[in-house]
């Protein structure tokens, strides 16, 4: 840390500020990524925090299951953007390297079509084009242009716009002309169809937005960022698993002075009328207490936070019927497994296609049915990192992409089925490994409503379409209520844990210094 740098400021700023007994408070409601992200930066400008987490653990998303001996993730299994974390740790003046591991996949993903061929996808770019070339060599050129174009994308739609907060309507307005160099009315699949003729090709550079909730025949063609932000900085697993991560943020947050609290389920935002203005002034927990605040800052989902925990009087922008009409992502349902014996020709990551692909994602998207058929993401963590389960066996974890509860699916009638279906389908990759499942548990739409209070039990809120992205996603302080700000995967810039860190460090646009705030709020409490 260099002396004299902003981050030096915002910690001698931090220890004069929040060493006073009177030094605001903020309330983080939830403890995904985003809300202990915006947590350790809020305590590093100065701020008391508590995080207020439902749950009996911190994660949210990022939960950790433990079960006879396995460890399984429940949610995020990659790192992109390890700058992003990194940022954290040096605003509290230690590294990222004191607590947590981070191990570069080699390659990133396998992706495995239904007739057998694969594609591993890695990070480097002669392997890369030698891929493109054993599948279609007339389209490694049109693989460079996609590359340059994504690029582009990364440049203009990360680096300039994703910590843009759009907050008003003049951040949109400056945002135009970035939008219409990445031409960003086209789809990623459209955007890759322009450069490659293969169709495995095409699906292998487009898959993407499917890991942040979008389909790629509707998400804008400005998410082929991902692919230069993973060939800039690679994908990486953190070892003892995403819950180390979860650990060690948390530990930032306790060592500065901060508190989480589990077993605390916000009930309802506190507002009043402040200078004619709704003003969140706390939170009620679902036990009855109430806290105050200064400011609120909700990691939960933001549709289920307007509409369940603001009554309706205060909410002019974000109403019942706005909240209804959005268009929400898919949701997942994923079973967790662990076998007695290792499969050693599984990789770390794995993208299992079924015999459609884009009639499957109409189904998910648009149709809004579970079909027969489905794609899986199948996780091996024990490829790298042996400490997730017992010696000699394996953990897993098989994700598939569904329709949210708008579906009308029966969950509690069909878990059981379509996870015996899954398994069968299992079974061309990993030939008899039924016989070996030590151990087994689901997670399905329903346990995203139920458990984790996601609106329609959609995995990542809204759709990340062109009109539900930036200025037309849910702000980052909100439209509604004063003193109240959103961060996580349904808030501007949007899901994936780049996304949601990032989610985070658009409040410091957003949300005033300690003492700035102290005087223009002097009065208020």
């Amino acid at each position: 840390m260099k002396p004299g740098s902003p981050i030096e400021h915002d910690l001698l700023a931090a220890a004069d500020v929040s060493s006073r007994r009177d030094a605001p408070v903020a309330l983080v409601i939830g403890s995904g990524f985003g809300g202990l992200a915006a947590a350790v930066r809020l305590q590093a400008r100065g701020w008391r925090v508590t995080v207020l987490e439902k749950l009996d653990a911190p994660g949210g998303r990022a939960y950790v299951w433990r079960q006879d001996g396995y460890t399984f993730d429940a949610g995020p299994t990659i790192i992109t953007a390890p700058f992003l974390l990194e940022e954290l740790w040096e605003l509290c003046g230690r590294k990222l390297s004191d607590d947590v591991e981070l191990r570069l996949m080699d390659p990133f993903y396998r992706i495995r079509f239904d007739d057998g061929s694969w594609f591993d996808y890695s990070g480097d770019a002669q392997a890369m084009r030698d891929e493109v070339a054993r599948f279609s060599p007339g389209d490694v050129a049109g693989f460079e242009r996609f590359m340059a174009e994504a690029e582009n994308c990364y440049r203009l739609g990360f680096e300039e716009l994703g910590t843009v907060a759009f907050d008003t309507l003049g951040d949109l307005i400056a945002a135009v002309p970035s939008m219409i160099k990445m031409r960003a009315w086209r789809s990623i699949y459209q955007m890759a169809a322009s450069h490659l003729r293969d169709p495995k090709l095409r699906i292998v550079m487009s898959f993407h937005p499917l890991l942040i909730g979008g389909n790629p025949f509707a998400v804008t063609c400005v998410y082929s960022l991902i692919t230069s932000l993973e060939r800039r900085f690679g994908v990486h697993w953190a070892m003892g698993g995403t819950g180390s991560l979860v650990r060690g943020l948390v530990g930032l947050l306790e060592s500065g002075g901060g508190q989480l609290r589990c077993n605390a389920e916000v009930r309802r935002i506190e507002v009043a009328q402040r200078d004619g203005k709704p003003t969140a002034t706390g939170v009620t927990l679902a036990s009855g207490e109430t806290l105050q605040a200064d400011i609120v800052v909700s990691n939960a989902d933001t549709a289920w936070t307007y509409r369940h925990l603001i009554e309706p009087r205060h909410r002019r922008h974000w109403t019942d019927a706005k909240i209804e009409r959005g268009r929400y992502s898919m949701s997942l349902f994923v079973w967790y497994f662990g076998t007695d014996r290792q499969y050693p020709d599984v990789p770390h990551h794995m993208m299992v296609l079924g015999p459609r692909y884009k009639e499957l994602l109409h189904d998910i998207f648009k149709r809004q049915v579970l079909a027969e058929d489905f794609s899986l993401y199948l996780h091996r963590p024990t490829a790298t990192d042996p400490s997730m389960a017992p010696p000699g066996c394996d953990a897993f974890y098989v994700l598939a992409p569904v329709p949210h509860l708008d579906s009308g699916t029966d969950w509690e009638a069909t878990a059981e089925p379509y996870r015996q279906a899954i398994a069968d389908a299992l079974d061309v990759v990993m030939p008899g490994f039924q016989q070996h499942i030590a151990t087994s548990r689901v997670t399905t739409p329903q346990d995203f409503h139920d458990r984790l209070l996601s609106f329609k039990g959609a995995a990542f809120g809204l759709e990340p379409l062109l009109l539900q992205s930036a200025w037309f996603r849910p702000h980052n302080r909100s439209e509604d209520i004063e003193n109240l700000f959103m961060v996580g995967a349904s808030t501007h810039p949007g899901a994936g844990v780049p996304g949601v860190l990032t989610s985070a460090k658009a409040l410091e646009s957003t949300v005033p210094d300690v003492k700035t705030f102290a005087r223009a709020n002097r009065h208020a409490r």
